[in-house]
């Protein structure tokens, strides 16, 4: 089977339906038949390399969140189903309208407020959950309200009045309600708990990542050369779908060639690479929860000069960006280091060229607190980790932007893979 042929094959899967709303991540395609091209063919699955955040992993964030619920002054954190839960819990479920609630009080054993048929399944949960055989369930029937459970289970710990936190992602119905039922208790935002605790990754989580980024660069690696003019930008994002799944981890990236590329989060429009035509690619693959946020940019073919020099600032931009990016300085200082870069090289002022933020926090989301912006004063810790991806976008024309992520350190942004050396061999010779 040619490479014309095998892209053109039914058993390729579209990975993302046209029109995707931004933040969305689609699966890969689940099957193929034919002969893949070498390169892809030759990836490595790399699966056995990724090991599971453990039970004991997560008691030590419970641990952290209860010291930083005293800090902050708050009885207790309240999640609903979240990614913060699955970070402190394990435990993955969505929200409906009958409320699921994990409670971790600042002193005391966890408590779960679910449905009356959903204990036992909860139960069996448990069995994976730091200090299981201790949390208490209160279950509720449909013509009950879980919300006066909330407040049952704070006052069988004692806690009839202070500060409840809610984790951000709660939808309002379920904290409306739970403040009406928890008359004694002032419902907070609970963010400087979760984000305290998950913005600072531990040594697993930065070997998670680190696996992301790696096995990403070699699927755009892989793609690239497997990759031509003629091809629509469908069949590149299917075909790096499949390289993913070759790779052993979910994983899903977007491709814009030509002007599309000049809009930082594409165009549902059909387009087609041509040569001498940027394109550029982002996204990632997930590995054990903790995805990936790559962006490559390239030409098939001879970039123009005005192309080359773009590329070149963008570049010096992102290299800036990264020095800046020490544990002590302000997370805003690591935006003005790049837009600095970008405005004096006549690409300014300010958001005329470089339409968005240097960057965000990364972890088991894709994007999370902290963020690399103008304003944000925030103090860097290292073992941080964010996004470094500055980019100039020139409507009508075309867009470069390049984007690694970073840890931060005592001596600047440590990028997880290495910065893309050109327009023509972006992952080197």
């Amino acid at each position: 089977m040619n490479r014309r042929r095998f892209l053109g094959s039914t058993a390729l899967v579209a990975a993302a339906a046209p029109g995707m709303l931004y933040g969305q991540r689609p699966e890969a395609p689940s099957t193929f038949t034919g002969t893949l091209p070498p390169s892809i063919a030759a990836l490595k699955n790399r699966k056995s390399e990724a090991k599971p955040i453990t039970n004991e992993e997560r008691a030590m964030r419970v641990a952290r969140a209860k010291e930083l619920l005293a800090q902050q002054g708050m009885a207790g954190l309240l999640m609903v189903g979240s990614t913060s839960l699955v970070y402190f819990t394990g435990i993955r479920t969505g929200n409906s309208e009958r409320m699921f609630a994990y409670i971790i009080p600042a002193k005391g054993d966890a408590f779960i407020v679910c449905p009356y048929f959903e204990e036992e399944r909860m139960r069996e949960r448990l069995t994976t959950t730091p200090g299981g055989e201790n949390t208490r369930i209160y279950t509720w029937k449909e013509d009950e309200s879980p919300y006066a459970l909330v407040n049952k289970g704070l006052a069988d710990l004692g806690l009839r009045t202070g500060k409840l936190g809610i984790e951000e992602k709660t939808p309002y119905v379920y904290a409306n309600e739970i403040a009406k039922a928890c008359p004694g208790m002032e419902v907070v935002n609970a963010t400087p708990v979760t984000a305290g605790c998950r913005m600072i990754k531990s040594a697993h989580e930065l070997e998670l990542m680190r696996l992301a980024n790696q096995v990403t660069l070699k699927v755009y690696e892989a793609a690239w050369k497997a990759g031509h003019p003629g091809m629509t930008t469908e069949q590149f994002s299917n075909l790096m779908g499949v390289a993913y799944i070759q790779s052993g981890f979910p994983g899903y990236s977007s491709c814009e060639t030509g002007i599309y590329s000049a809009l930082p989060h594409g165009s549902i429009k059909p387009q087609v690479i041509k040569e001498n035509d940027i394109v550029l690619i982002d996204d990632g693959c997930t590995v054990e929860g903790y995805p990936a946020d790559i962006s490559r940019t390239w030409v098939y073919g001879k970039p123009t000069d005005k192309m080359l020099k773009v590329f070149d600032v963008v570049h010096a931009a992102q290299a800036a960006a990264a020095a800046a990016a020490k544990a002590g300085n302000e997370a805003q200082m690591v935006d003005i280091a790049a837009r600095d870069v970008i405005t004096k090289a006549g690409f300014g002022p300010d958001y005329k060229t470089f339409t968005h933020r240097l960057g965000h926090g990364i972890g088991m989301d894709g994007h999370e607190w902290t963020y690399l912006v103008r304003g944000n004063k925030t103090v860097l810790q290292s073992n941080m980790t964010f996004s470094d991806e500055p980019g100039i976008y020139l409507k009508g024309e075309f867009g470069v932007r390049l984007e690694d992520d970073m840890v931060v350190t005592a001596s600047g942004g440590e990028l997880f893979t290495p910065q893309s050396p050109s327009l023509t061999q972006p992952f080197g010779i």
